[in-house]
């Protein structure tokens, strides 16, 4: 089920007004929104607003020809038909958001204010911090409390409303609920009603796609997404009466919870299947999940045939040879250690364990010839367009043809990043390590994000595709990556790590074995 489509569903039916039945002894929100009004202009005469705080407020209403009018503050009055999304029922207003509002505001980074983190001081909200109706503290942030002196327009008050307007969570809202306040930064924006009943209402407005849809209509593109002050505190928000308004949100609030128990059995469910997956693979890659048979040429008869081939090819000079192949092998004191040239280290406990008879520890340089695609560089590449293959396009055991880019090749480089049927496509980049099969007759090329894994001997390339699933279960391939922001799996790392090598007949085996029990497996979640 998808819980989010459904959930956006019940919140379309509830601002359309459509969730509950309208009651005609109902107060109109004409009559909300006028008290609003007149409060806001009360709060202007105490000096708690400033006359600024309410220049941009108006009135919307329907004229004697049946089309939206809006009335501003200096009496002018503009035809707004073309910007109504939508009908109301009988009863309902539209208004701006700042006409419901005592401010619209954000804060500013710490660091424009010489201000530093502390263990303790007055709490920071960021974007992290502001999840879809949901206020995540999970890692809180602390200023001085000077913050507050030289920010005050940005101090938290509970029952402020919290909307991220930078970067990618953009459009994720929710309620400050907490006694205690705090200061927020640029990434965040304050919205405080001036009536708190209708604080969950508008905080479930804004969490639609009603309004989502508007806040990336609206952003501005610069170096990071951000959506201006000014377009929020213009949208059209669909006011119902308050008691509808109550009907509403009781009824939101159940169905949601329900919906979230749903999710919650949904992600009980992958977590489960998740586990189950990760058992199997350890059973094949153990040589537990198929029986062996002693009939099978062993892995080692496999491996001399191969290292045989191999000679033949650089004889030939069809390949060269690699001086990263590495070599597994057994210490004396009975461990196991990896040789690269003349560098030797010991493997990790995580990667070795006991195999049957007959199987063999390996690299992939031992069995296979591995190359990374060509560089994309707009401004040094030359020759023909063709269609290549990114990370993007390789999911686990399947190709995405969908989103083809084009990339010039020289006609002598088409051979060399050239990938072929059987070909195993590792990600260097991207989801590092995930990878699929080429199983088209039809040749493709590929850039540097992918490692190419052509095999020696008949290997069965799906049998290491799965191997591979089995280290990112547990984690190993994201553990071996280098780099801090941006994780990459390198030629070198890739050679170095250690494959438990069945005979060619058992990868067989165990490949039919996996597909079988995962194609079973992935129709329950689709079910």
């Amino acid at each position: 089920m998808d819980t989010k489509a459904l959930r956006q569903k019940i919140l379309d039916l509830a601002i359309r007004g459509k969730l509950v039945p309208q009651d005609p002894n109902d107060e109109p929100a004409s009559v909300l929104l006028e008290r609003i009004r007149e409060q806001k202009q009360q709060m202007v005469k105490e000096g708690k607003l400033k006359k600024k705080d309410i220049k941009n407020d108006s009135v919307i209403f329907v004229g004697e020809d049946n089309l939206h009018y809006e009335k501003f503050a200096d009496g002018s009055v503009k035809c707004i038909e073309d910007e109504i999304p939508f009908e109301l029922p009988e009863g309902w207003c539209w208004s701006r958001l700042v006409s419901l509002t005592a401010i619209i505001t954000k804060g500013a980074s710490p660091k424009w204010q010489g201000v530093d983190y502390t263990s303790s001081g007055t709490m920071f909200i960021t974007s992290e911090n502001v999840g879809v109706e949901t206020l995540l503290l999970e890692s809180p942030k602390f200023l001085p409390e000077k913050i507050n002196e030289i920010q005050p327009r940005s101090i938290l008050e509970t029952h402020d409303i919290l909307t991220n307007i930078v970067g990618a969570s953009i459009g994720r809202t929710c309620e400050y609920t907490l006694v205690d306040s705090a200061n927020t930064n640029q990434a965040v924006a304050i919205i405080r009603l001036i009536a708190v009943d209708m604080v969950s209402y508008v905080v479930k407005c804004l969490n639609s796609d009603y309004c989502v849809n508007l806040m990336f209509a609206n952003q501005v593109n610069v170096a990071r997404a951000n959506l201006s002050l000014s377009s929020l505190a213009n949208f059209l928000i669909p006011i119902p009466p308050l008691k509808e308004m109550y009907r509403i949100i009781a009824h939101l609030d159940c169905s949601l919870r329900h919906i979230s128990g749903i999710q919650s059995s949904e992600d009980e469910l992958r977590q489960l299947i998740l586990f189950t997956k990760t058992k199997i693979l350890d059973l094949a890659i153990r040589g537990k999940l198929v029986p062996q048979d002693p009939n099978d040429e062993p892995a080692s008869v496999l491996l001399e045939r191969i290292r045989a081939e191999k000679e033949e090819l650089i004889k030939q000079g069809k390949i060269k040879r690699d001086k990263k192949e590495s070599v597994i092998f057994k210490g004396e004191d009975n461990s196991y250690y990896v040789r690269q040239d003349t560098h030797t280290e010991a493997i990790d406990e995580q990667f070795i364990f006991e195999l049957p008879d007959n199987w063999e520890w390996c690299s992939l340089l031992n069995i296979a010839k591995m190359e990374l695609g060509k560089t994309l560089d707009s401004a040094k590449n030359t020759g023909i367009n063709y269609p290549y293959l990114r990370s993007v396009n390789v999911r686990w055991n399947d190709v995405d043809l969908s989103d083809l880019k084009e990339m010039r090749f020289e006609p002598e480089e088409l051979e060399r990043y050239t990938v072929r049927l059987n070909d195993l496509l590792i990600c260097e980049g991207g989801d590092v390590g995930r990878s699929c099969v080429w199983t088209d007759d039809k040749e493709i090329l590929y850039q540097n994000a992918l490692h190419r894994v052509r095999f020696y001997g008949e290997c069965n390339p799906f049998y290491f595709m799965y191997h591979m699933m089995y280290y990112e279960s547990l984690g190993i391939i994201k553990a071996l990556c280098k780099g801090v922001t941006i994780k990459h799996l390198t030629g070198n790392v890739l050679s170095l790590i250690p494959f438990a090598l069945p005979p060619i007949k058992e990868q067989s085996r165990i490949v039919e074995k996996l597909n079988q029990i995962f194609t079973l497996i992935d129709c329950i979640i689709s079910d």
